[in-house]
Formats: structure tokens, C-alpha cells, sequence
């Protein structure tokens, strides 16, 4: 699923334009990089929690060359998916499966 995709389910769900849907979507993903760029941790109730976790620096090898590199510290964004969610969609999926 594209992010034309769910503004395309949103805008129909809503009856907003899909011009307007699409401000709101744009929205959502500025604020969640905004706030993960400062470092501030998101937490949606039902859905999952975003956070920015630090990563050790490391020796890597290049896969190519066999060269070792040295990999520096650095921080990557994480998505945690709650117990609901996670309790959801594998309720569903088992229901959908053919046996």
C-alpha cells in the first residue's frame, strides 16, 4: 500500500477532498520526523510507539572487497507495534488463511 493508497481510503472513508486528505497525511509523517529528528519518543495508544535508538559504532566488512570499514556511531528510528496491533492483525490473518 502506497501513500496515494490511504489517501485514497482516507479521502473516501471521510468524505475530505483528496487534496485535503493528503495536507493531513503530509502532516502527520512532518510531525513524526520532526519530533523523531529531536528526539522525542511517540507513542500512539492501539498502534505502536516510534523512537530514535543509539547504535554502537562497530567494524563492518564491505561485502565486495572484503575491506574493513569502520561503521561510527549513529542513531536509527525504531517502530515498536502494540500488543493490540500485533493481537489484530494475526486474529485476522489466521481467520483469512485457508486451511
Amino acid at each position: 500500500m502506497t501513500k496515494a493508497d490511504i489517501v485514497d481510503k482516507i479521502a473516501s472513508a471521510t468524505g475530505l477532498t483528496k487534496v485535503e486528505t493528503e495536507a493531513v497525511v503530509d502532516g502527520f509523517l512532518t510531525t513524526v520526523i520532526d519530533a523523531l529528528k529531536e528526539g522525542n519518543n511517540i507513542e500512539i495508544r492501539g498502534f505502536g510507539s516510534f523512537k530514535v535508538k543509539k547504535r554502537k559504532g562497530r567494524v563492518a566488512r564491505n561485502p565486495r572487497t572484503g575491506e574493513q570499514v569502520m561503521v561510527s556511531e549513529h542513531f536509527v528510528p525504531v517502530f515498536k507495534v502494540s500488543k493490540e496491533l500485533k493481537h489484530t492483525v494475526d486474529a485476522n490473518l489466521k481467520n483469512t488463511q485457508p486451511k
